[in-house]
């Protein structure tokens, strides 16, 4: 039996829960660690290259995030309605919903790129880049900009063939592509040559082209994956003119999506406000323990995106106790790991922080941090796995008030609150300022956040979660062509 398993081998809908949410989850925890990886060569190289270019990096990575957050939607879109209808046996409806996917996908990036192109500058200059880093990570954004289209679908390729049920092939398509990047990272970046070849030296502009090129080239491999029909989910040229009529499903299910996207990031950078009133140890410190954060909770993120296609599939076969059992076993198996790592974390704290730093303030900051919120780790996964339940059943704008109620409504005000020293009461910590503040915060917002998602999940108001409707194409209905094609 082979390790990983090929969509055609997966029965979403039928027989138990835990492998295939298993085998579905383990190649999203891989491809988003070699995301990771595609964005350490980038640091690793320009780092090497200049401190202007490292600090400018700085700058531009969370305008990056906050652009893609912003076209998150239509992919969260396009993977709802490709797993709903391959989950009620509709081929040909989820073929056209992956081709309307795509079509507005690059449209609308295309758009966003255009808009964003002039404006990079001036909004990397009112979030405080100095003179000497402003030149260089202006030009980063502006290539990142051009070449949105290309990244967006790359994006929009992973998430269509996550809603068919099959994640190896992105994932292999992402090792390919983070082996281009660091390979053509230090040539453009430094200027290398190959023989009489002699790259020009770019700089961190040659970081961005590298990123645009080796997506550019993901992208088009995707492409030719999907219209060849051979793995996950077909495209049809056909099927591709714009309807209008479509993009407004799409846009009712990518939207909210875009909104807790965008709200994640925003929130993320509020709170940075507030960590930044303290020193730069404590500054120091954050930023190590988001780091760390980031990857405790990859297994988390996988397993939501994978209860998410289980949820849409199940929900598409009309088999809702199933979508139901797949949220709960899913949010169950999180807790139960999470909690343990949280809890072994706690114990022995300095050593991981250790790994990144040698100074004794950060490393008392960083160690004091993983300790307060180490054992809320648990109710992360029970947050994550309810939210990707909403999404697969196409509730978005539910998941997306989760989201940002928890750290908008939630892990924000209390952090300031209590940081700050602003309540009059001689409590712990709250009565003067004390960064502790802030870590209370996390730990409180996650486990309030895992209350919310649970209780509002037990209300069943997802069941009613089926966005598929019937399909104009050239003026045949949809199931038309699935009769024609012999399709059930």
């Amino acid at each position: 039996m082979t390790f990983f398993k090929g969509q055609e081998e997966l029965d979403l809908t039928d027989g138990g829960i835990i492998k295939p949410l298993f085998y579905l989850s383990l190649p999203i925890v891989i491809t988003n660690l070699l995301q990771t990886a595609y964005n350490l060569a980038d640091t690793f190289w320009l780092g090497r290259y200049s401190t202007e270019a490292l600090a400018a990096i700085s700058f531009a990575f969370p305008m990056v995030f906050l652009l893609i957050s912003l076209g998150l939607g239509l992919s969260v879109a396009g993977s709802v309605l490709v797993a709903q209808h391959t989950g009620a046996g509709e081929p040909a409806k989820a073929e056209y919903a992956a081709s309307q996917t795509v079509t507005f996908a690059f449209l609308g990036s295309a758009l966003l790129g255009a808009i964003g192109y002039p404006l990079v500058g001036p909004l990397l200059e009112f979030l405080g880049a100095s003179p000497a880093v402003l030149p260089g990570a202006t030009a980063y954004m502006q290539v990142i900009a051009l070449g949105l289209p290309f990244m967006f679908g790359f994006f929009v390729f992973i998430a269509l063939m996550r809603g068919a049920g099959d994640t190896i092939t992105p994932m292999l398509v992402m090792f390919g592509t983070v082996v281009l990047n660091v390979i053509l990272d230090p040539f453009l970046i430094n200027g290398w040559a190959i023989g009489p070849i002699a790259f020009p030296q770019l700089g961190i502009e040659g970081a961005a082209i590298a990123t645009v090129f080796s997506r550019s080239i993901a992208m088009v491999v995707g492409l030719v994956i999907m219209e060849s029909g051979t793995r996950g989910i077909q495209i049809n040229i056909s099927d591709m003119k714009p309807d209008f009529g479509y993009l407004r499903k799409l846009l009712e299910i990518g939207v909210p999506a875009s909104i807790e996207g965008t709200g994640r990031a925003l929130s993320i950078n509020l709170l940075l406000l507030v960590v930044g009133l303290f020193s730069t140890s404590v500054v120091a410190a954050f930023g190590i323990g988001t780091r760390v954060f980031s990857v405790i909770f990859l297994p988390a993120i996988a397993v939501a995106r994978g209860v998410e296609t289980m949820s849409g599939q199940n929900i598409g076969a009309g088999k809702y106790d199933r979508a139901e059992q797949a949220n709960y076993v899913a949010a169950k198996g999180l807790f139960a790991i999470l909690a343990l790592a949280g809890v072994l974390i706690f114990f022995v704290p300095e050593p991981i922080v250790s790994v990144f730093t040698d100074d004794p303030a950060v490393l008392e900051t960083g160690t004091e941090f993983l300790r307060y919120v180490s054992l809320s780790f648990g109710f992360i996964g029970i947050m994550r796995a309810f939210t990707g339940g909403f999404r697969g059943a196409g509730k978005t704008l539910i998941a997306a008030a989760i989201s940002i109620l928890t750290l908008a409504g939630i892990r924000l005000p209390i952090a300031y609150v209590a940081s700050r020293g602003v309540v009059p009461v001689d409590i712990w910590f709250l009565a003067q300022p004390d960064a502790r503040g802030i870590w209370f915060a996390f730990f409180v917002s996650n486990v309030v956040g895992a209350v919310i998602a649970w209780l509002w999940f037990r209300r069943g108001s997802w069941r009613d979660g089926d966005v598929r409707e019937p399909v104009q194409s050239g003026g045949l209905e949809r199931e038309d062509v699935d009769a024609s094609t012999g399709d059930d």
